[in-house]
């Protein structure tokens, strides 16, 4: 899948060109309002059963790809009913809150204002961010803390395409690693022309998640100075101290133009809203 080609069918291109330039125009930072209750934020939940629990990767995958699918959604543009609720969380700081969900709870949680990704038989669900004190109930009773699967991210970079890195220096639960590699996918899309963003969105947006070296995460922070990497800058509620980079985003082109399709990218397993 060639970015070159903007043929998009069963997609409203108006609406995920709108998304597209409310991404790009993100600058982030803000103060939190005075009552926690106040605060903005996305809430993700990712399906972790009991006795089947997801792949590492694949989880974070799904995670990621949650939340690009639902910030470039048709929904989140113009007129749509969720564009009222992206205008006022991307004017304001950028908060995503990850949860944990399985059986009853995970069905329950897909009522809910959202769009849920599925990558190898995992899934994560990305939700229409609102005040943290409005969070529906039938989410806000889910787990935050100890939120964790077993699993080793690949080093290896694919031929092209969205990918996401992961800080070799920082530990991090699944559930923190979700909500950065989902802000780190919404802001990769700043790397991307209107065109490509349109044809990344139509497929489901595919991305790979990686652990960079040492070595290949230098040549990130100098890409992020650069302005062809985006770098996400976590501001120390949990786990790790503010100011700590956690994920860069970049997007590999493989003969100077743009592509996705790679075998090792995670492609649509599944989607829906």
């Amino acid at each position: 899948m060639d970015f070159e080609d903007t043929d998009a069918p069963h997609a409203d291109v108006d609406a995920i060109a709108a998304d597209h330039r409310r991404l790009v125009g993100y600058v982030g930072g803000g103060d939190d309002p005075a009552d926690p209750a106040d605060v903005l934020a996305m809430a993700m939940v990712l399906r972790i059963e009991k006795n089947d629990p997801p792949d590492r990767t694949d989880l974070l995958t799904a995670a990621a790809r949650a939340v690009a699918l639902l910030c470039l959604d048709e929904r989140s543009a113009g007129e749509g009913p969720w564009a009222s609720a992206m205008d006022d969380w991307c004017g304001a700081r950028i908060r995503k809150i990850a949860r944990r969900a399985r059986g009853a709870q995970w069905a329950a949680a897909q009522e809910v204002w959202g769009v849920t990704a599925t990558e190898n038989g995992a899934s994560a669900r990305a939700f229409v961010p609102g005040r943290v004190g409005d969070l529906d109930r039938r989410v806000a009773k889910l787990q935050i803390g100890g939120t964790d699967v077993e699993g080793t991210l690949s080093g290896e970079a694919p031929g092209r395409g969205v990918v996401l890195w992961t800080s070799p220096d920082l530990e991090m639960t699944v559930g923190k690693l979700a909500a950065q590699v989902g802000h780190a996918s919404m802001l990769a899309a700043k790397l991307l022309t209107t065109e490509e963003a349109i044809r990344w969105k139509s497929d489901g947006c595919p991305l790979a998640v990686r652990q960079a070296t040492p070595e290949r995460w230098a040549d990130l922070l100098a890409a992020d100075a650069a302005a062809t990497a985006v770098a996400i800058r976590d501001a120390g509620f949990t786990e790790i101290a503010p100011g700590s980079v956690t994920v860069i985003a970049e997007v590999v082109r493989h003969d100077g133009s743009m592509s996705v399709e790679d075998p090792s990218l995670g492609k649509k397993d599944g989607e829906h809203g």
